[in-house]
Formats: C-alpha cells, sequence, structure tokens
C-alpha cells in the first residue's frame, strides 16, 4: 500500500496540469508573443481559430480565475496580460526551449506540445526520466513561479482539468 502524497505536492500537480491545457498555453502565448486581444469583432476566432469555442472559453475564464489575464472596461484591448501572465509566459518559453533541446516530446513537436512535456515531466510524473539529478531550468523557473503566485497552489482548479478534457484538446 502507498502511502498518501502531502497537500502541497497534491495541490502543486493540480495546478501543473491546469498550467499545461492547451487552450492556457495558447491564449498566454498569443498575448505575450502578439499584444493584447481587440474587442474589434472576430479578433478572438481570428486569434484562435484551431481552438472550439468551448475550448477558447474555458481558457479565458481559467485564465480570469488564476489572475494571469484581465479586461479593460471600454479600452481597445480586450484582454491582456497581467504580470502573473507575464511571467508564466517566460515559464512556457522556458518549458519549450528546454523540451526543442532534449527534442521532446519528439524533434517536430509543436510549442504546446513541447510545453506540456517539460512541464509534465517537471511533475515528477511518469515521464519523468531519471537522468536529471539536479533540476532542470524549467523545474527552478516553475518552483519560482508557484511561489512567486501562490494562489494558483490554492484555487480549486481540479474542476478545470476535467472540464477541458471534456471541451476536447486544443492544439
Amino acid at each position: 500500500m502507498t502511502a498518501a502524497l502531502p497537500a502541497r505536492l497534491l495541490r502543486e500537480r493540480r495546478a501543473i496540469r491546469t498550467l499545461s491545457l492547451p487552450g492556457l498555453i495558447r491564449l498566454v502565448t498569443e498575448i505575450d508573443d502578439n499584444g493584447p486581444i481587440s474587442r474589434q469583432r472576430g479578433s478572438l476566432q481570428a486569434a484562435f481559430g484551431d481552438l472550439s469555442t468551448g475550448q477558447l472559453r474555458h481558457a479565458i475564464d481559467t485564465a480570469r480565475g488564476l489572475g494571469l489575464i484581465h479586461a479593460r472596461g471600454h479600452a481597445t484591448a480586450r484582454y491582456q496580460l497581467t504580470a502573473s501572465g507575464k511571467d508564466l509566459a517566460e515559464v512556457y518559453d522556458t518549458a519549450a526551449r528546454w523540451a526543442r533541446s532534449h527534442q521532446l516530446p519528439s524533434p517536430t513537436s509543436d510549442f504546446v506540445t513541447r510545453v506540456q512535456h517539460a512541464l509534465q515531466t517537471q511533475d515528477g510524473g511518469p515521464e519523468r526520466t531519471g537522468a536529471a539529478t539536479k533540476p532542470s531550468a524549467v523545474h527552478e523557473a516553475l518552483s519560482a513561479w508557484l511561489k512567486a503566485h501562490p494562489r494558483v497552489l490554492h484555487q480549486d482548479i481540479a474542476r478545470s482539468f476535467h472540464a477541458a478534457q471534456e471541451s476536447g484538446r486544443a492544439a
């Protein structure tokens, strides 16, 4: 019989699963790379044509709930990254660079898949290899981000993972 995982570790794993949602990765990195999303009609669909309406709505709701994005009242920009969102975009970039340099999960993986793989590997899950004896840059960046933004660890985000699975995967 195995011992139950400590509550802190369980919260961390739930947070990592949520931060690994494809729609969330796409939303945060799109805004980081291209600036705030405009209020113009159709701008969301144009930026995220590969995401279903449900996936996009879930990503926006999750990002707002975690304090990663905010909407300005009548400003021309509809959604902007908060400081926390900008910091997370850096973690995503670090994760993608790490995965690309290790050709994980495959040499031709896309950005979202690389980020997911790197974050889930840092989670200590089944994909983690025993070769790493010291924390990687991804682990350090993710740990620092979670420490700086503890709100994410205490959010009720377990539902987020299941809701995303039900609405389909995005890439």
